[in-house]
């Protein structure tokens, strides 16, 4: 097993006790040796439409027997321009423009690149400064590291980009602790960014990117009117809004995106996981007509950005993503987050007890906050492994267990999960 250097794993610790998946159907994993795991993680927040389902594996099986793949460099194929448009109808307005990439990571770094050069299209080169926040995941590129906010995946990179700097996280369990829904304290945490326009000046910001509800750092949720009031201090400055809905995308909060169940439009939007339940990788930027426009100048041979990947709009990641859309059309996954929102969140909350500090949810995401016990990530490492022992897949951040199940997930499956879980925490 030496030759697969995993990611994100303690590779050491895992070759001694390994957990190896081998199929996948509906809600469930089967390990190798036959055992059934129910995805407690939607596989690692994507598969938001479940595993293997029939009409996305035959789309995915159609299109490699017919166009494997096609170049999007000057030339193109039918199905990113019909993707496209699927996207712009379900996407708030007037985010009207689709850029592919391969993954989230791909996707945060597209989007930074698009906020940076549109300042220079329009005259206001010098706006190159970029806001992160604390806690935050955006990926592992240089521009998802240096913007996101957790030092384990900065310290070990040398400095990141230059001109970054980064606004308060809104976790803050000594106010909010065990909170159903949105924590009640924290909107003043948005003046940070007001703080750090004196500090900069807002001529020399690109863009400020938040996740809506981060998910890497342990479900840290936003106190209500908090994006609204980041919203507002955006537009005017005249900096760019990005959100990454990476996660909370594609049905996760109870909507298409977040930016939709907040009642706030960013001028960007990244996505990437759910946009093919996970089938295959792709990713993608929504853009303002007025970011996309800023471009549009100059010869019409002229190119008008220049960037892009090998493989965006690749012919197999459309057809998936198709797929997966009419899936969650016909079986209306977007509301389930919505349906089952106070059954998740009553289950969630009854499994408050000793050593659980604090359990935060928000539409189909949950996360239980443990005490350290002894090394931070210790306890954190023992409910993964027992979980899996017992048949539960969930996702593990240091101490804190997340959850985040496929859409198609129904209250037995709930009931399943929250017990194992439950008897995993009384004994840890």
């Amino acid at each position: 097993m030496d030759a697969f250097w995993m990611p994100f794993t303690a590779n050491r610790q895992f070759r001694q006790t390994p957990r190896l998946l081998a199929s996948a159907e509906g809600m469930y994993y089967r390990d190798v040796e036959g055992r059934q795991i129910l995805d407690g993680t939607a596989g690692l927040w994507c598969c938001n439409a479940g595993h293997a389902r029939p009409r996305i594996v035959e789309a995915v099986a159609r299109q490699v027997a017919t166009l494997d793949f096609a170049p999007n460099f000057q030339m193109g194929s039918p199905l990113p321009f019909v993707l496209a448009e699927r996207l712009r109808a379900i996407a708030p307005r007037p985010l009207d423009h689709v850029f592919y990439t391969n993954s989230g990571s791909e996707s945060v770094d597209t989007a930074l690149k698009i906020a940076i050069a549109y300042h220079r299209a329009r005259g206001e080169g010098q706006r190159i400064r970029l806001i992160g926040r604390e806690k935050a995941y955006h990926g592992v590129g240089f521009g998802g590291i240096s913007v996101g906010g957790l030092p384990n995946n900065r310290k070990w990179f040398g400095p990141g980009l230059p001109g970054v700097d980064h606004l308060r996280h809104t976790l803050d369990i000594e106010r909010n602790a065990f909170s159903r829904g949105l924590p009640q304290h924290g909107i003043e945490l948005a003046e940070d960014l007001e703080r750090l326009v004196q500090l900069h000046d807002a001529s020399t910001i690109a863009a400020v990117i938040i996740e809506p509800i981060s998910g890497s750092a342990g479900v840290v949720l936003p106190p209500p009117g908090y994006l609204q009031r980041i919203r507002e201090i955006c537009t005017r400055h005249g900096i760019l809004l990005i959100f990454d809905e990476v996660i909370t995308g594609f049905g996760r909060v109870g909507e298409a995106f977040a930016a939709q169940r907040f009642g706030v439009t960013p001028d960007m939007m990244t996505v990437a996981k759910g946009l093919t339940s996970g089938c295959v990788p792709m990713g993608a930027v929504f853009a303002s007509t007025g970011i996309h426009d800023a471009f549009m100048q100059g010869p019409d041979n002229a190119i008008d950005l220049f960037h892009g990947y090998t493989y965006t709009g690749h012919p197999l990641a459309c057809a998936a993503a198709l797929a997966t859309l009419d899936t969650y059309e016909e079986e209306g996954l977007f509301q389930r987050a919505v349906e089952l929102e106070q059954y998740w969140q009553d289950g969630l909350h009854a499994l408050r007890g000793p050593n659980v500090v604090d359990i935060r949810n928000y539409g189909l995401i949950g996360a239980v906050e443990l005490a350290p016990q002894g090394a931070p990530g210790t306890r954190g490492y023992q409910v993964l492994e027992r979980a899996f022992r017992k048949g539960l897949l969930v996702r593990v951040t240091g101490d804190t267990v997340a959850l985040s199940p496929p859409l198609i997930v129904e209250r037995r499956h709930i009931d399943d999960m929250f017990s194992m879980l439950g008897e995993v925490l009384s004994e840890v």
